[in-house]
């Protein structure tokens, strides 16, 4: 067999060459078409998973168009406030058309406070009315808060309001297969003269009204300002959290504007066994700035 020619020998070269040059272009293209996905759509590729609370999020839009901006950001899941002044059915039908899942909303607000007996007659009833609605929407969790606190009363005589209302409501929750989520407050910076704040006390509200289907809705935000220690105070009650919010503080703005170092909190979420989605109830500086603020503290 004759030996290749000098000539044959360098035009395979120089064709080799080629095609590994074009190779490298076209994988560089790939890797910046992955980079400007990630750039736009920086929910779509966290390990903690994040919920857009759209009430915050205004997006500078009116609230059904919501939706699509939370999609376009590439995020998985919404939550929202009251259900009482909202189109259940559009929203049903926006998350259908968006691929976004409802995390959870309010079923039961600051007044009438829950931590007074006179209103747990109405408190059973806007509790079953409110899991007919998360059935209807697919959501399984429901926040709601225990109250003000009461002239002449006790703290402690409101808590044990608290522990009735939640054993009465209970068994419908649990019947319906939503979870009533209890969220302390913090009342040093926002919700002064609320009867719940910081994690011991709802934790064992929630120890002793024993159900699984009402834990807590541990806004890290409120318990930073309450009593810090996120990392130490979750481990302690991480038995009875049920949803996770947060914000940064102080400025209650997107992660990465304050003093919270959040990928080390949600990493230590990860690690107790948290999955669910965490709900980003917090101001936006700017929208896509905050996602991608986000998503990094959700990327350790």
């Amino acid at each position: 067999m004759s030996q290749p020619s000098r000539r044959t020998l360098l035009q395979s070269s120089l064709a080799l060459a080629a095609g590994t040059s074009l190779g490298a272009a076209a994988s560089a293209a790939s890797m910046s078409e992955e980079n400007q996905q990630a750039a736009s759509q920086p929910g779509s590729n966290t390990k903690t998973r994040f919920a857009i609370n759209i009430e915050m999020w205004g997006f500078g839009v009116p609230f059904m168009e919501r939706f699509a901006k939370v999609a376009e950001l590439g995020f998985p899941a919404v939550e929202f406030w009251p259900w009482r002044n909202k189109d259940l059915p559009a929203i049903k039908a926006a998350c259908a058309e968006h691929g976004l899942e409802v995390a959870q909303f309010t079923a039961w607000g600051f007044v009438p406070g829950m931590n007074d007996p006179a209103n747990h007659g109405r408190f059973v009833e806007e509790v079953k009315a409110s899991c007919a609605a998360a059935q209807s929407l697919g959501a399984r969790k429901a926040t709601i808060v225990a109250g003000n606190d009461i002239q002449g009363v006790s703290q402690a005589e409101m808590h044990q309001a608290v522990i009735k209302g939640l054993k009465l409501a209970a068994p419908i929750a649990e019947d319906a297969d939503v979870m009533l989520i209890l969220e302390p407050m913090n009342i040093r910076r926002d919700h002064k003269g609320h009867c719940l704040y910081g994690s011991p006390d709802a934790v064992r509200i929630c120890r002793e009204v024993d159900s699984t289907h009402v834990k807590i809705n541990w806004d890290l935000y409120h318990m930073q300002i309450s009593e810090g220690d996120l990392c130490g105070r979750l481990r302690e009650g991480f038995d009875q959290v049920g949803y996770l919010q947060l914000a940064d503080h102080p400025g209650r703005r997107e992660p990465g504007t304050g003093e919270i170092y959040y990928p080390r909190v949600l990493k230590e979420a990860w690690e107790l066994g948290y999955r669910d989605y965490v709900g980003a109830e917090c101001s936006p500086t700017e929208p896509l700035v905050a996602a991608q603020r986000l998503a990094a503290a959700g990327s350790w």
